[in-house]
């Protein structure tokens, strides 16, 4: 079977990101920062996309 990560939380964003956590709610809002899907009532982050977005603000 295909090992899966598990889909970060708004916290486990901003712990990785290094930023505050309202900063990602304001990213959403705005429709910018990396993707993010609503589960029920919670934000998720796929951690690959996450480190894809990432990089792709750094080049």
């Amino acid at each position: 079977m295909d090992s899966i990560d598990p889909l970060w939380s708004v916290e486990d964003v901003a712990d990785y990101l290094r930023v505050p956590v309202k900063t990602l709610y304001q990213w959403k809002w705005l429709g910018e920062g990396p993707p993010v899907r609503k589960i029920g009532r919670h934000l998720r982050y796929d951690p690959t996309k996450v480190r894809a977005w990432v990089a792709e603000e750094a080049a």
